[in-house]
């Protein structure tokens, strides 16, 4: 999962990479290869400790995306108020602590001899960049954590009317699973379908610029894992944010 993650940073920058190799490491933002759907029913039947066919009205067993923490499947649900609702369902895959440790216990090792073997190596400081590594992976692990970002982030947006914040349904959420409201739109990276479904590519750009500056230096609460896979763009030009896994924080001092 982390060298995952190292594929999906390095997809963009295309300035470092040829353009095959960057494609294909785009992959790496939403098609990682799913786990077995089965696993995912029993991890929420086990969360909820109820079947999955009375937690929802509905469940694609088929994942609508795969990435190296988690895979999301869509589903209804009838919320408090009666009301049946389309939702998108985030389950962890299975297994994870043991392999992202290992990972890292790696990662530390090739820390140490950047360290060791070059100047330059020392003043990247590759340990301390592995220790931040380490802590948001960990946070990432815990989909209740995630939730919580994303809420705190939709109350920070509300009044900008630039960006969607998926709503949470909190009575459905677990450390192993996540229920958030479905969000339609297109990935950002599809340029050539944003222009024909009429979106103006350069107030796109300069939204997109106001959103990142204002949660980075209004609110210091911001999404940090900004690679395609997690930004849609509604056919109205509005930004879709989608996992919140991992958010960064400055405070007034930073």
């Amino acid at each position: 999962p982390i060298f995952v993650k190292f594929g999906q940073v390095l997809s963009t920058r295309r300035d470092l990479l040829p353009p095959d190799i960057a494609d294909e490491l785009a992959l790496l933002q939403d098609r990682v290869p799913p786990f077995d759907p089965n696993v995912a029913i029993a991890t929420i039947e086990r969360a909820f400790r109820k079947p999955v066919d009375t937690v929802f009205t509905s469940f694609e067993r088929v994942p609508v995306a795969s990435a190296s923490i988690a895979q999301v499947h869509f589903a209804t649900l009838i919320d408090r108020d009666g009301v049946q609702r389309e939702v998108a369902v985030k389950v962890l895959r299975p297994g994870m602590l043991p392999v992202i440790e290992k990972d890292l216990s790696l990662m530390r090792m090739m820390a140490g001899w950047v360290e060791s073997l070059s100047a330059d190596g020392k003043r990247l400081k590759p340990r301390e960049v592995v220790a931040e590594f380490d802590n948001y992976l960990h946070d990432e692990l815990d989909l209740v954590r995630e939730a919580a970002n994303a809420a705190q982030l939709r109350r920070n947006m509300q009044g900008l009317d630039l960006v969607l914040i998926p709503e949470i349904f909190w009575d459905f959420c677990h450390p192993e699973v996540m229920v958030m409201q479905r969000m339609n739109g297109v990935p950002i990276s599809q340029v050539d379908r944003l222009r024909d479904a009429g979106v103006d590519i350069p107030k796109l750009a300069r939204d997109g610029v106001t959103i990142f500056f204002t949660q980075v230096f209004r609110d210091g609460f911001f999404h940090a894992d900004m690679h395609p896979g997690n930004i849609f763009v509604t056919r109205g030009g509005q930004y879709i944010a989608l996992d919140f896994g991992i958010m960064g924080t400055l405070t007034e001092t930073d």
